[in-house]
């Protein structure tokens, strides 16, 4: 059997980019005509960038024109499993199925179709990023869908939160869950019925990946902790969460047909590989509860990820017992009856495909109305589930469809949030090189600033120049969102775009996962608080790139950035420009202390290892109280505590084939193939430990202004639990009900050796037999005072110490040593030790 597809249904193969064009052109034109305000002086340096990915063309006549080539590469799961109401969801599941019983069949259908005339900024409705309508005889209000995971986008009145990779940066689980929760208040004041957040796929394979930012870390077990914490944290606000991109979206070239009808890319993934990696994080976040997920872009096996059987029906619903709904990502729908049996339950933000379609699809038999039943069921009973029924603000409530025009003032902020919003900027800060104590700063009597990351973009707030406002997507200092605007119109072309923002520093990345606060607090603006406290004098130039350097300054600050977004993969990780700005201020000043707001990994050899370049800190995208938090750590006020979510390679070429998204080539120039396979599991770390290539940072790495000591590991096992090699309990949210029983319990104790507070995140490495050398499966945050030591403890669970059996088709536990580390990186692990079972 092979996945179904839609004869008669235009989306069935999927040319659709006209209708895609269309939908969104309200968006995509206005925005690609922007003036290209700036730096008029760094417009050269696009140019140097980099060229196109090669192997794009291909006279080849064995050329696949069809794609029923490949039918049967994914493999088929039908029917849609039912929602079966287990553990959390009884109550709401009764609820859902007695409302859904009372409903028409134009009811049902209307649950799961977004509403034509909304398409977020947009729309006429409100400004939601999509809408269900209401069902007025059900007191149903309807449901407001809306971006994304750094908090509110789009809107006035919100915070602007740390992003995903800050978060993860930060390895921080109670202030993770504090972020969410703060995240969770604010949709729910707006009228947000569903957070489209967080965001686990991409989970960071393409190092130059475009969507990186928005998630937690290169690492499944870090990601799926964070993701997890979150989807408590906002859903205990009552508010659904959309766990995205389901799944193996991991590039954001060719993530949708293009103009010339070249499909989208096709995420070629094993089995093993699939469970072991990009599904983990998914599943931790079933396991939480999440209330809905969505589907992706990208094609798995060479089926469209909406309309993939395999993932959303066997995977998804059957192995993880998933309850909540699947919705598609906006404009992801390419075939309306395979879609539907293949699992997705809600189009966004509407479809010709669905809609009436979908009603005569039921009405002819095409689709069972079981399966609609199923989609309602799912859609009413998160509603339910969130506590929505009772005592929510109306959808949209306080999400204008137009900010520009007088509009009802919502103020969705709260005081309590402010403490977490500092503390999630602070502690996002990775401290990498700090030589002769180069800081924290003592009061320097002269101070000098470069970089044109240190000031704040020239417009924050929603004139449009004629179009969409930059700023609706995190836009304002790349060029006023031109490359953005030219990444959702679906260019691809690594010689357009840019590796940096030139026009001001980054509160977060470009696209729908922008932040986009009402207030900002950019580096300069808190140096200069504090240099006039400080009684301090202050030179700066923030255009030249090679400016003047006063040589009185005691320590000269270069600030800059490294930009992503949605929309296009970045061109590289590393630019000329800044680095010469960098040499060149590190020739004629001995204590030059370097930031980046990095929206992903940047190369830093060009020269780290200048003499003269005393720090280093990786500032990644802060939020709104970027220069607060900088000036914090920068001072000593703060220590920083931050610890790489990622690898940062010396050499590009390290990173192998991983560096780069995938191309049509050859016979696959209509159908890209990216082949997950040729690596499997093994991504960042792992790949630099298989291949033995030293990094120049290791993933987990971070210094402090204080020193930790490592001591007295005890490894038990858990006598209660004599495990047999494969689970058996029933399937709940996230799996068999004992993947998650704790196996065996490990501690270290972790002393603070330094003269200052302090601190450290302890990491616990496991070495499983057949597996990768080294794979992190805990951590803990400990806050030491000086020589005060404290005890972090790990649980190991089955599904921890367990490998993906291809045959069983279930988490293998095997007999044997399992290798055991401890220490503050990937690569620094001083206490080490055996499990055995």
């Amino acid at each position: 059997m092979t996945e179904p597809v839609d004869k008669a249904d235009p989306g069935s193969r999927p040319s659709g980019i006209k209708e895609r064009f269309l939908r969104h052109k309200k968006i995509y034109i206005p925005l690609l005509f922007l003036p290209l305000l700036g730096l008029l002086g760094l417009l050269a340096l696009r140019g140097r960038h980099g060229g196109s990915e090669k192997g794009c063309c291909s006279t080849d006549s064995n050329v696949i024109l069809n794609d029923t080539f490949f039918y049967g590469q994914s493999e088929p799961v039908y029917p849609s499993p039912p929602m079966t109401g287990t553990g959390a969801w009884a109550s709401s599941y009764e609820k859902a199925k007695r409302f859904v019983n009372q409903l028409t069949l134009q009811e049902k259908v209307s649950l799961a179709s977004g509403i034509q005339s909304s398409t977020g900024a947009s729309g006429t409705l409100n400004g939601c990023s999509g809408n269900i309508a209401p069902i007025s005889r059900m007191n149903f209000s309807g449901l407001c869908l809306t971006d994304a995971g750094q908090g509110v986008r789009g809107t006035d009145f919100v915070s602007g939160f740390p992003s995903g990779i800050h978060v993860g940066a930060s390895w921080n689980k109670l202030l993770t869950r504090r972020r969410a929760e703060s995240m969770g208040r604010e949709f729910r004041v707006k009228g947000a019925n569903i957070a489209l957040g967080p965001v686990v796929g991409p989970l960071g394979r393409v190092v130059r990946g475009g969507r990186n930012w928005e998630g937690f870390a290169v690492d499944p077990y870090l990601c799926g902790v964070l993701a997890a914490e979150t989807v408590k944290g906002i859903q205990s606000q009552g508010v659904v969460t959309s766990t995205k991109h389901f799944i193996g979206n991991e590039q954001e070239s060719y993530r949708n047909p293009t103009a010339d009808d070249v499909q989208s890319v096709s995420s070629n993934i094993d089995d093993k590989t699939m469970h072991e990696l990009y599904l983990w994080p998914f599943q931790d976040a079933v396991h939480a509860g999440t209330g809905n997920i969505m589907c992706s872009y990208n094609r798995v096996n060479n089926s469209y990820g909406c309309a993939n059987s395999k993932t959303q029906n066997g995977l998804l619903k059957a192995e993880l017992g998933f309850q909540g709904a699947i919705t598609s990502d906006w404009g992801a729908l390419h075939a309306g009856v395979a879609s539907a049996l293949a699992g997705m339950d809600m189009v966004m933000p509407n479809s010709e495909l669905w809609g009436d379609e979908l009603a005569k699809a039921v009405r002819n038999g095409s689709i069972p109305e079981t399966r609609l039943d199923d989609m309602a069921l799912r859609i009413i009973a998160s509603w339910y589930q969130m506590g929505q029924d009772e005592d929510f603000p109306e959808p949209g409530y306080g999400i204008a469809a137009d900010l520009t025009k007088p509009h009802r003032i919502v103020d969705a902020r709260n005081i309590s949030s402010r403490d977490v919003l500092l503390r999630g900027a602070i502690e996002g800060h990775v401290l990498l090189k700090n030589t002769n104590n180069a800081l924290p700063l003592k009061k320097p009597k002269m101070l000098s600033i470069f970089g044109y990351s240190a000031r704040s973009p020239d417009q924050w707030n929603y004139q449009s120049n004629g179009g969409i406002a930059p700023w609706t997507f995190g836009g304002e200092s790349a060029y006023m969102g031109r490359d953005t605007a030219a990444g959702f119109a679906g260019v691809v072309d690594n010689n357009f775009y840019t590796q940096i923002a030139p026009n001001g520093t980054l509160f977060s990345g470009g696209g729908s996962g922008a932040a986009t606060g009402s207030f900002a607090s950019a580096p300069y603006d808190a140096l200069m608080q504090r240099a006039y406290d400080d009684s301090t004098a202050i030179m700066w130039d923030f255009h030249s790139p090679e400016p003047d350097v006063a040589s009185p300054s005691n320590a000269c600050l270069v600030i800059v950035n490294a930009y992503a977004s949605e929309g296009f993969d970045r061109p590289g990780i590393r630019d000329d420009y800044t680095d010469g700005l960098i040499r060149h201020v590190a020739d004629r000043c001995n204590n030059t202390i370097v930031i980046f707001h990095n929206a992903g990994i940047r190369l830093v050899d060009q020269w780290v290892d200048h003499p003269n370049v005393t720090a280093l800190l990786f500032a990644h995208l802060p939020g709104d109280a970027s220069g607060r938090a900088l000036v914090s750590l920068l001072y000593g006020d703060s220590n920083p505590s931050g610890k790489l979510p990622y690898t940062v390679a010396k050499n590009e070429s390290d990173y192998e084939h991983l560096l780069g998204p995938d191309v049509p080539k050859g016979d696959f120039q209509k159908f890209p193939q990216s082949d997950f396979a040729k690596e499997g599991v093994y991504i960042d770390y792992r790949h630099f430990d298989a291949k033995n290539i030293t990094p120049r940072y290791e993933f987990g790495f971070g210094l402090s202004y204080t020193t930790f000591n490592y001591s007295n590991l005890v490894i038990e096992r858990n006598q209660s639990q004599d495990p047999d090699e494969y689970p058996s309990g029933p399937i709940l949210e996230g799996g068999h009900r004992d993947l998650w029983d704790v196996i065996a319990n490990v501690s270290a104790t972790i002393a603070n050796t330094g003269d200052v507070d302090g601190a450290e995140v302890a990491q616990l490495y496991v070495g499983i037999p057949g597996a990768p050398a080294r794979q992190l499966r805990g951590f803990e945050k400990l806050e030491l005072g000086v020589s005060e030591s404290a005890t972090a403890g790990f649980g190991l669970t089955r599904r921890d110490l367990s490998v993906w059996d291809v045959v069983a088709q279930k988490w293998s536990l095997q007999k044997g040593e399992y290798q055991v580390y401890v220490g503050p990186s990937s690569r620094q692990l001083p206490l080490r030790g055996v499990l055995s079972i």
